[in-house]
């Protein structure tokens, strides 16, 4: 978890109205120094996401693109971001004609360390997915 106090959460809130409503890409030359992995191949941000792309050497799956609120109530990143809010952000930053899917693991291997959300994009289609006709 990551503690903050009211005068930085303060000063997330105006740097947050500061940016765009829609996603936009940041430059890896932006990212912050500490936060570097070698597999984080691209980053976005908006005044209410934060979405950062990872690289998967699983044949079936392409990439994983880790969402999270830039909102922050002062004990964790805020929570609660749906279905709707999770395929518009795919659509924005170019993967609104890709599969995803969302894994809820079993309870043996469940990490969860801050309120974020992940999409792994597949590779084809899911053949198992319904479909609008």
């Amino acid at each position: 978890m990551t503690t903050i106090t009211r005068a930085q959460r303060r000063q997330l809130e105006r740097e947050n109205a500061k940016r765009p409503v829609v996603l936009t890409e940041v430059p890896p030359s932006q990212w912050p120094e500490g936060g570097r992995q070698p597999d984080r191949v691209r980053v976005w941000v908006s005044r209410d996401y934060l979405v950062q792309e990872f690289a998967c050497l699983d044949p079936l799956v392409n990439a994983r693109l880790s969402i999270c609120r830039t909102s922050h109530n002062g004990e964790r990143w805020d929570d609660g971001v749906s279905w709707e809010e999770l395929m518009r952000i795919k659509r924005e930053i170019g993967y609104g004609e890709r599969d995803a899917v969302e894994i809820y693991p079993a309870d043996a291997d469940v990490v969860n360390v801050a309120n974020m959300r992940h999409l792994w994009l597949v590779a084809g289609e899911l053949a198992f997915k319904w479909k609008s006709r």
